[in-house]
């Protein structure tokens, strides 16, 4: 089997994401999938990575891995790097597909056949602004269904939590201390401000009680003395975990951050490959790793830093708030992992725009995720997509090279 296109998909509606598909001389393709910089990375796919693959078996996975590195780039979650993991997850979906069988199961077996979800609590326009990661522009426009979670977290986080339960769904991630960190850069927060984001967490142990796990995200905003005085705030909520608290420009902060800590520290989707977290994991705190298939490095790394971790006694939960293929081939990694402990989810994301894009969305029942039996990691595009107005689509094939 010969690799003889890289095709690559953006659409002007989902600005943040792009989809790489690789296709085969015998008529198999893989589908991955990346997001940020989505017009930076198409161009390096094309440029650099495709005729590095083009006329390669895409079934010797760990030689194109190999093959693809850059001289730079390597360090960081940067366009290379997300660039691979695209890539990864493709050729990961085509070498599962060549066996004839689901990802999970073509990574070695599985471990369990269904896994705990919990709903990370963005609405339906979430990852639909080119500015980038802020409330402030993701906490605007007219609710597209039922489960505009994000304006409910910051409004009524009882009657949310209510909602989540009656699902089945016993934990959810919320971040109201964003607001603060946007105006003061990470370095203050006022009483009325901190009086403010508090409240979510007062309501939710109102409505509940303990019934419903709270994971707190804090996006990287925070300053080192800032994160550890909001870490004391939250001691009486009893909260699952505390996600990047700062930039991990310096893992070894996190001991510090970790003497006002009084649950798991998590950490980190921002993270890229096997150094980075093994910096994280020699920490002495690592709580959780959290990982993202399509920043980390993809499948490969990915299954090499969740071994690591194993290796420290430390569970896995990776990240989706992104697309449908991250979340797809996500899900049949946790099955995979022994490590495996939850799996995010975004019930906007997957009852809603999922939807309108891909088909083979992993089932979700009672708060657990139960996957489907489809070759790859299950999820294809509507193909459609590639003949939308807002389409831009990019070809690289043999007679390219």
């Amino acid at each position: 089997m010969k690799i003889t296109e890289v095709r690559t998909l953006r659409l002007d509606e989902f600005p943040n994401l792009v989809w790489v598909q690789i296709g085969t001389d015998e008529g198999l393709s893989g589908l991955g999938e990346t997001f940020f910089g989505a017009s930076a990375v198409e161009a390096y796919i094309h440029d650099w990575c495709a005729p590095r693959l083009i006329g390669k078996n895409p079934l010797h996975l760990q030689a194109r891995v190999n093959e693809l590195s850059d001289y730079i780039g390597w360090r960081g979650a940067g366009v290379e790097t997300r660039a691979y993991s695209a890539l990864d997850i493709a050729l990961w979906d085509l070498f599962a597909k060549a066996r004839a069988m689901p990802l999970a199961d073509a990574l070695g077996g599985r471990s369990r056949d269904r896994i705990r979800t919990y709903n990370t609590c963005a609405g339906y326009k979430y990852v639909r602004d080119r500015r980038g990661q802020t409330v402030d522009n993701w906490h605007t426009g007219d609710a597209e269904g039922p489960y505009e979670d994000l304006d409910a977290f910051l409004t009524d986080a009882g009657a949310l939590a209510r909602s989540l339960l009656a699902q089945g769904i016993t934990a959810m991630k919320i971040w109201p201390f964003d607001i603060a960190a946007e105006r003061s850069g990470g370095l203050d927060i006022t009483p009325d401000e901190l009086r403010t984001a508090l409240r979510p967490f007062e309501q939710i142990r109102e409505a509940v009680g303990d019934a419903m796990d709270i994971m707190v995200e804090f996006h990287s905003l925070w300053s080192l003395p800032m994160a550890k005085r909001l870490a004391r705030e939250l001691a009486p909520f009893n909260t699952y975990w505390h996600e990047d608290p700062f930039r991990l420009d310096t893992p070894s902060d996190l001991k510090h951050y970790a003497e006002a800590c009084e649950t798991w520290i998590c950490a980190s989707e921002t993270l890229n490959g096997t150094p980075a977290f093994r910096a994280y994991l020699q920490t002495g705190v690592a709580g959780v790793v959290m990982l993202d298939l399509s920043w980390c490095g993809g499948v490969t790394e990915a299954r090499k830093i969740a071994g690591m971790a194993e290796a420290f006694k430390v569970p896995v939960a990776p990240h989706d708030c992104t697309g449908p293929v991250v979340y797809g081939a996500s899900c049949h990694l946790s099955m995979h992992l022994k490590n495996a402990l939850i799996q995010e989810s975004v019930r906007a994301f997957y009852t809603g725009w999922y939807r309108e894009l891909a088909q083979g969305l992993p089932d979700v029942t009672d708060g657990m995720i139960e996957l489907k039996d489809a070759p790859g990691h299950g999820i294809t595009l509507d193909e459609g997509l590639w003949r939308r107005a807002d389409a831009t689509v990019r070809i690289s094939s043999r007679s390219d090279i």
